[in-house]
């Protein structure tokens, strides 16, 4: 399996702590995005895109963060990381789409803002506060539960912990929410979690 990543993706990085944790054989390919590598005509026939992370495995492309974290789980995870019962499929997806929406529109984009001053949707405050959404959703769930989705850790870890992480970058305090502080310490104590 041959595997795209970016040189500053906190997307690419949730693929990262997967094919860690899973010890999963593949083969890296850095993709520059300072120097925009991700949207060249040869990047973009992998993923129409034009970001990362991306994977090509047997002949087959997935792009997307989320469809990555599904294949990678499914193919070398199995039911610990992505059950395939309804009840359990649904509680990781939700998660899935959390990351994809609030806390990728809110938190990440905030933070992208201030770290690059490039706004993507809206101002900071708007940021700041659809990420908040995402923060407080989380913060609910973590103060009874030691995972976000299941009474064990799943592929919701990773898809939702970098830009959660990154979040004070986005000038979004995390220290209001003490339990999603200790589910990142959880988190990062994980036989094989790997770090930025």
């Amino acid at each position: 399996m041959k595997v795209y990543l970016g040189t500053v993706s906190g997307n690419s990085y949730k693929l990262r702590i997967l094919l860690s944790l899973l010890k999963a054989p593949h083969e890296v390919v850095i993709i520059d995005m300072k120097n925009k590598q991700h949207k060249s005509a040869g990047f973009l026939k992998i993923n129409p895109r034009g970001e990362v992370p991306a994977l090509e495995d047997g002949g087959k492309v997935i792009w997307d963060s989320a469809a990555c974290l599904v294949y990678v789980a499914r193919k070398y995870g199995g039911e610990q990381w992505l059950p395939t019962d309804a009840a359990g499929l649904a509680e990781v997806t939700q998660w899935l789409v959390l990351a994809a929406t609030e806390i990728q529109c809110g938190l990440q984009y905030a933070r992208r803002g201030v770290v690059q001053g490039r706004w993507t949707l809206g101002t900071l405050e708007e940021g700041q506060a659809f990420g908040r959404i995402a923060l407080n959703i989380a913060e609910q769930r973590l103060k009874n539960h030691d995972w976000l989705a299941l009474d064990r850790p799943t592929i919701a870890e990773p898809a939702c912990f970098p830009y959660i992480e990154t979040a004070p970058e986005g000038k979004v305090a995390l220290e209001p929410y003490p339990a999603i502080i200790k589910w990142m310490e959880r988190c990062k104590k994980l036989p094989g979690w790997v770090g930025r």
